[in-house]
């Protein structure tokens, strides 16, 4: 492990976070030279996710600093390696969580690299050649072109980059459990983040009655006015819980506080299933009684591999589906760790890396 090699001969300007205060500053650092199965990207936007906050706080003990996060990317092309297959100088890319895998094993042999072994990410992880990846929170990035995808040219570059992590990881469970292409469906959502609010727009575009639980009342309004919601559930209300018990074919749970999951697996029907995708930093209590009364299945899942997340940008194109975003400059990355620790944000941070919007 070391923070470069010999190969690393690109002088690259970001923004870093080098202690557990989690202060970002501009950092200048080295990237490898485009190699022969790499893309160089223009980075134009990045995403900010609360896993920026948590790597830059250290939360997980497991931050190598200085640390330059960001894995919601989008770019344009602007070099392409002899054996890179499928893109050319000019395309309009992204990049999410994945820099590298085995690229051997039965997962990534099956589309699903996010679940290798040696699954390593674009920001504090360690790729091929032992050096630590760094983020999106720079103005260029050398990729392995496996690890990107094409963006529609419908899509805006800055309300998409969102979809490289919030929205995949809440389209891979809608498609595993045939939620994508067969409609009809009651679905319910907890938590209405930037995970959640992306979960209510894809469960709407494909056609199924969704259901917001929350433990706010103001969220409410938002969740039926503005993502259009059918129904919405005060967590907190018994009375609300009760009579929508058994009533949901399948719940996603986006929540990373802790909560209790008794009474959100009451609302699920005989064989419904719970979908964790929320991260709490200390252990759930997992109730019995409601899994063997109901045949209920819990399941958990981080984002999607290559392929999948490319087949979700081509049905955000055709369903004109972008994330809601507010657009930041690198110099307010600070202020808005702050408010996103608060929840302050409706429903993701989207930073103008390269200064192309009038913000």
């Amino acid at each position: 492990m070391t923070q470069t090699t010999p190969n690393h001969t690109q002088t690259v300007s970001g923004w870093a976070a080098h202690d557990t205060s989690a202060k970002i500053t501009p950092y200048t650092f080295k990237r490898r030279e485009n190699g022969v199965t790499d893309v160089t990207i223009k980075i134009l936007y990045c995403g900010i996710c609360h896993t920026d906050l948590h790597h830059a706080k250290d939360d997980w003990g497991i931050t190598m600093y200085p640390v330059v996060p960001g894995h919601e990317i989008t770019g344009v092309i602007t070099k392409v390696g002899s054996d890179v297959k499928g893109f050319k100088e000019g395309d309009r890319v992204g990049v999410g969580c994945l820099a590298a895998s085995c690229l051997d094993c039965e997962y990534c042999k099956t589309d699903q690299e996010n679940y290798c072994d040696n699954l390593q990410f674009v920001y504090n992880g360690i790729f091929w050649d032992g050096s630590i990846t760094y983020g999106g929170y720079s103005e260029m990035l050398v990729a392995d072109y496996r690890y990107v995808v094409h963006i529609p040219e419908s899509l805006p570059m800055d309300a998409v980059a969102p979809l490289l992590c919030a929205g995949i990881t809440v389209f891979s469970p809608l498609k595993d459990h045939d939620l994508v292409s067969s409609p009809g469906k009651k679905i319910g959502v907890v938590g209405l983040g930037g995970l959640g609010h992306m979960a209510v727009k894809f469960g709407k575009a494909f056609g199924h009655h969704v259901t917001v639980i929350s433990t706010s009342p103001s969220k409410e309004a938002e969740a039926k006015e503005r993502l259009g919601a059918d129904d919405f559930l005060l967590s907190s209300n018994p009375d609300q819980l009760q009579a929508a018990k058994r009533s949901l074919d399948f719940i996603l749970d986006t929540v990373s506080a802790d909560h209790a999951l008794m009474p959100i697996l009451e609302l699920l029907k005989v064989n419904g299933t719970l979908f964790m995708v929320g991260a709490p930093d200390k252990p759930l209590q997992l109730p019995a009684f409601p899994l063997i009364f109901g045949k209920r299945s819990i399941k958990g899942g981080i984002i999607g591999g290559i392929k999948e997340t490319q087949e979700m940008l081509e049905v955000c194109g055709k369903h004109n589906i972008t994330c809601d975003i507010e657009l930041i400059k690198p110099d307010t990355i600070n202020e808005a760790f702050v408010r996103l620790a608060k929840n302050d944000v409706r429903y993701r941070f989207v930073i103008d890396i390269a200064g192309t919007s009038k913000i």
